[in-house]
């Protein structure tokens, strides 16, 4: 019961992207459209989940004066497997995460959460928050590129939804900082 409290604080009161305001530059580099974000978002869970699993298993092998390097090296790898993975059966969302794909490795919510869980936690426990901080960061960054894709271009996972005038500054940068920071004004408006 413990692991899907761990599972649940992920999408909602510690989501990585809303409430503890990691993984920003995919956040804002990538959510131009919610397939754009739910892909980032489904990539950086692999990850994760993946990596969490392997920290898990081998806490007590790595010494400590190695341990992050040893971290990276697991997420690198992982991040390696998806890149080839999207790049052979997916080579037009690909294509659009481009270079953000590679930034998985430094990304502070997965090295975070394998230090800060994984390697102090049992496997199925460790997969569990994976899954959980994966979700809500798939969730999070999928919301906020269907926000952007609406008011920029009118479309939703690009169905049309909206005709005529739009405010095309949300499909720019400056639309991912206004959109972001409502919603998580919203954010924690509920988790208050």
């Amino acid at each position: 019961m413990n692991q899907w409290k761990n599972f649940s604080k992920g999408l909602f009161k510690e989501n990585p992207t809303l409430v503890l305001l990691l993984g920003m530059c995919p956040t804002l580099g990538v959510t131009t459209s919610a397939i754009n974000g739910m892909g980032m978002g489904l990539a950086t869970t692999f990850v994760l989940v993946m990596s969490n699993l392997v920290v898990s298993l081998v806490k007590n092998l790595i010494p400590d004066k190695v341990r992050i390097p040893a971290f990276i090296v697991i997420i690198a790898s992982f991040v390696t497997v998806v890149e080839l993975v999207m790049q052979g059966f997916m080579p037009a969302l690909f294509e659009q995460l481009g270079l953000f794909i590679p930034l998985i490795v430094v990304n502070c919510i997965v090295l975070g959460r394998a230090e800060a869980f994984a390697s102090k936690n049992g496997v199925f426990s460790s997969i569990i928050d994976g899954l959980g901080m994966g979700f809500g960061f798939t969730l999070s960054l999928t919301l906020l590129g269907a926000v952007r894709e609406l008011l920029g271009s009118g479309a939703v996972f690009s169905v049309k939804v909206i005709q005529g005038d739009l405010m095309l500054v949300f499909v720019l940068a400056p639309g991912a900082f206004l959109a972001l920071g409502y919603m998580i004004a919203i954010a924690r408006k509920f988790n208050n």
